[in-house]
């Protein structure tokens, strides 16, 4: 079995639109649980005008019957309220009003290159679904994801490490240092940094600029050996990376000690094996040849910042040649605790696939039992030493 997702949908069109195909039957859906994970994505300062307009809910319209899944592709639809003052710009119809094209690609954006690409004359075109704001139905997917991971005793958490200059060392492995995490305004755990990190976006903001950073997810629980290390296109850090850099801005992932453990020798670099086949440190991250240790899964997303400036940069005029100011639209300053969130998302998909591609079965109850099995075979082969 496979878990596949499909998002569709404009920035600023009617809504996006989430397909999650390959679930098992009998997964309990929590509404509430769903709308959480959707407000979580509009958190964090820096953001814009947008999410004051915006009050994301997720629609399930196929696969779901009584807060239960029927083993059918579950749809899912998430509106865009700001849509209204955008009905004529975005109309999937023609319409009798002369509609104003743009010819200001951004730096740093998809707009020059996705227009290029397509043959489109209008940058609109590629920025409406090249936007962030696809990722909401994303976060819709991966709150199903999770879900499913939940109903496995997989829990999945995020935070902020890093704002522009401001970083924390704060790096929790436990599920109760999480609890409060959604309380700060850059969903950092360090009180001190997060004030800082405050300072920093809103200085950044009032220069006209945009900050990225970096955020981290924890998953604990997972059993050993998801992945594989028999083929390229199998090993599970390889499936993680494309899925986090799939994400807008995301220009860098790493696991573990990740970057790091370049400068360091092998003594240092590897956990070590104990009796028992514990460890006691988790350099790797979680993952050792493609595959799961069972330890905690450890992935950060290094984030650019948004190309969208309130000061535009150097551009050119698509309709002139000649030199102009970039498009300049209502924009946040910071994403990074957005980000987060999404990062949640696409990390709970490919773990909820690579977990049913192991598992299958057509019933949780199946995947549950598979899973219980499968632990229970691996204990049997730990080792015991001698007295």
């Amino acid at each position: 079995m496979r878990l596949r997702m499909t998002t569709a949908g404009e920035s600023h069109g009617p809504g996006l639109s989430c397909i999650v195909e390959g679930l098992p039957a009998g997964l309990l859906l929590d509404r509430e649980a769903l709308d959480e994970d959707m407000a979580r994505r509009q958190l964090g300062h820096g953001r814009g005008g947008r999410m004051r307009i915006e009050r994301d809910r997720v629609e399930v319209t196929a696969g779901v019957r009584h807060g239960r899944t029927l083993g059918s592709p579950v749809a899912l639809q998430v509106a865009n309220r700001d849509h209204g003052n955008w009905a004529e710009r975005m109309s999937p119809w023609p319409v009798d009003a002369e509609i104003p094209e743009v010819h200001l690609p951004r730096p740093g954006h998809a707009d020059l290159a996705g227009l290029l690409k397509y043959g489109h004359r209008d940058v609109r075109d590629v920025l409406e679904r090249a936007s962030a704001r696809e990722t909401a139905a994303r976060v819709a997917g991966g709150a199903v994801a999770k879900a499913l991971l939940r109903a496995l005793d997989v829990e999945v958490r995020s935070h902020v490490t890093r704002i522009g200059d401001v970083a924390t060392d704060v790096r929790p492995r436990e599920l109760a240092a999480f609890a409060a995490v959604d309380e700060s305004p850059v969903r950092c755990l360090d009180p001190e940094a997060a004030a800082a990190m405050v300072d920093h976006i809103t200085r950044q903001r009032k220069a006209n600029e945009s900050i990225g950073g970096v955020w981290e997810v924890v998953v604990l629980g997972l059993p050993v050996g998801l992945g594989s290390h028999v083929s390229w296109e199998e090993r599970l850090d390889g499936r993680l990376a494309a899925a986090v850099c799939s994400i807008q801005a995301c220009k860098g992932v790493e696991f573990g000690d990740g970057f790091a453990l370049a400068a360091r020798p092998g003594s240092a670099a590897h956990d070590e094996i104990f009796p028992g086949l514990v460890r006691h440190t988790n350099h790797a991250g979680g993952l050792e040849g493609g595959m799961t240790t069972g330890e905690p899964l450890v992935i950060r997303g290094a984030m650019k910042p948004i190309p969208t400036l309130t000061r535009p940069l150097r551009s050119v005029d698509l309709g002139t040649g000649e030199a102009a100011a970039a498009l300049r639209e209502r924009t946040d300053s910071c994403v990074v605790p957005a980000a987060a969130v999404v990062g949640e998302a696409m990390i709970a998909l490919v773990l909820a696939d690579a977990v049913l591609r192991k598992f299958g079965g057509d019933h949780l109850d199946d995947v549950r039992a598979a899973l219980a099995a499968y632990r229970e075979r691996c204990a049997a082969l730990v080792p015991v030493a001698a007295a």
